[in-house]
């Protein structure tokens, strides 16, 4: 297993990941077309020198993704967070380790760079996402909130 960064040509395949499982399906638009809306997070993303799409590799198949961003903090004495999100394990990869090496690859990043804290939301939803991380060692120590901005039914869910 390899990880890396994420270029263009890897984006129909990561939306196709997000969209793979019941509330992603909800929210994603998959297809070798995508809309131009994931194109330009895209590059938005690949620009920003604090924001990266992480790919992990097998056999030169995509088996799992994430979004890392890099957070100037004033708190922890002005230490830098490490955000996880959108997380996706595809399904035949699941269980097999591979969502473990990817998260455990992030915190030795973020270790490296001198990050204070790694940090991530999950959905409650996912309670074996929940199961997963807690395993790991993340601890369920705030209550995040959302407010949705976005009004098209299927595009969030408030309690998400």
């Amino acid at each position: 297993m390899t990880f890396r960064e994420a270029v263009r040509d890897d984006l129909p395949t990561i939306v196709r990941l997000l969209a793979d499982d019941p509330l992603g399906s909800t929210r994603e638009t998959p297809g070798e077309e995508l809309p131009e809306p994931y194109w330009r997070a895209f590059e938005a993303i690949e620009k920003d020198p604090n924001n990266a799409i992480i790919v992990a590799e097998i056999d030169g198949e995509i088996a799992a993704s994430l979004q890392l961003t890099y957070i100037p903090s004033l708190t922890y004495t002005g230490g830098e967070r490490a955000q996880i999100e959108g997380v996706r394990v595809a399904s035949e990869y699941r269980g097999k380790g591979v969502g473990q090496a990817l998260i455990n690859w992030v915190i030795e990043q973020a270790r490296a760079r001198g990050c204070r804290v790694v940090q991530l939301t999950t959905d409650r939803q996912r309670p074996n996402a929940i199961r997963f991380y807690q395993k790991m060692g993340f601890r369920p120590s705030h209550m995040g909130m959302k407010y949705p901005l976005i009004e098209k039914p299927g595009q969030i869910d408030p309690d998400s």
